[in-house]
């Protein structure tokens, strides 16, 4: 179970995310503010996670000192605030499937600030090394294909299924929020891979200062809840805008709220802890393969060559990294004359030292 435990809990994670995005659109194609509709993500994510932060690290949970909690507040506006504002804006102005292809910018953008950090090696002299930056390279060039062109229409024909509320909200003419930009979507969501990316680093930072993930993410929660929340009432001072009617505006908030907040931070917090940051970022071609086929299938969406081809450089990059990341932890393994690395959970590359924690289960 060394392995594949944290394999199952990051696929799973993607599948929870492919909803958050179909459900997201269809929000804020029926006009809810995305600021808005991250505020509300907050508070729910927040209501559900302090009981079980409560309940199952209450005789487990270490000291808050200053420097933690300022940690954590670092945390929440990086992985939480700023990280999903930029998404959710850059995806009212883009297409689901453009918008998760960009999330594969992580990885990269990972590996690129957790070298100077000494959480990754870069090792340019080793096979190992040269793949991580191959694959890097690969994944930014495949984002910029699939950012700025679009080329002619894949021929895959149209999907059989009519969903009823989604030809109604595309035939409103009201509704004044379906249209793209191509400027601002991409900017945005590339701004965003970057803002989670300093998540990650912090978070392999605190995993080992404050071992308890659910007491953070439930913190982390609470001070997004607040800065949302101000946020988006500066941004729209209308308070009819924050009606969750019709009901789609409801769900997909308090779907992302439960799922791909309080259950997936969690879970995310514990695979950092076991596998390491780079190991987490690397799973989103699964999101990438899964939004498309959904936006394809029920939201009617088109896809392009440039989409297409973007999308594989992308793939391709990751598993290149993946590869190197691998190789890496294989060495590194037999130069401490390990045999079985699977009983272990994590290198951890602190201030150049090397350490294996052996796994207690």
């Amino acid at each position: 179970m060394g392995d594949s435990l944290p394999f199952l809990v990051m696929v799973l994670l993607q599948v929870g995310y492919a909803g958050m995005n179909i459900l997201s659109k269809l929000a804020m194609n029926s006009g809810m503010n995305p600021i808005i509709q991250v505020a509300y993500r907050q508070i729910f994510a927040s209501v559900v996670i302090i009981p079980f932060a409560y309940f199952l690290e209450r005789n487990t949970r270490p000291r808050m000192t200053l420097p933690i909690f300022f940690q954590i507040f670092l945390s929440s506006v990086f992985g939480l605030t700023l990280n999903q504002i930029t998404y959710f804006v850059g995806l009212k102005h883009s297409t689901p499937t453009v918008a998760c292809a960009l999330t594969n910018l992580l990885p990269a953008v990972t590996f690129v600030m957790a070298v100077p950090c000494r959480l990754e090696s870069a090792a340019i002299k080793s096979r190992a090394g040269q793949a991580k930056i191959l694959g890097t390279i690969i994944c930014v060039g495949g984002a910029m294909l699939l950012s700025f062109y679009h080329g002619s229409k894949v021929p895959i024909g149209e999907s059989t299924i009519h969903w009823n509320y989604v030809i109604r909200n595309s035939q409103d003419p009201t509704n004044q929020n379906t249209h793209h930009s191509f400027m601002l979507g991409p900017f945005l969501l590339i701004a965003s891979p970057v803002s989670w990316a300093v998540w990650f680093i912090l978070q392999a930072k605190m995993s080992h200062s404050y071992p308890a993930p659910y007491s953070s993410s439930a913190l982390m929660c609470v001070m997004a809840s607040f800065q949302c929340v101000i946020i988006g009432l500066v941004a729209d001072h209308d308070l009819s805008s924050w009606s969750l009617y019709p009901p789609i505006r409801a769900i997909s908030s308090i779907y992302a709220g439960v799922v791909c907040n309080a259950v997936s931070y969690c879970l995310m917090s514990w695979c950092i802890t076991r596998k390491g940051p780079l190991y987490v970022s690397v799973f989103s071609p699964f999101l990438l393969v899964i939004v498309a086929v959904l936006s394809w299938a029920l939201l009617q969406e088109k896809l392009y060559v440039g989409t297409v081809a973007g999308s594989g450089l992308i793939v391709m990059g990751l598993y290149t990294v993946l590869w190197g990341k691998n190789k890496e932890m294989s060495s590194l393994a037999n130069d401490f004359k390990i045999k079985n690395i699977e009983e272990f959970d994590i290198a951890k590359l602190e201030n150049g030292d090397v350490e294996f924690v052996k796994n207690e289960k």
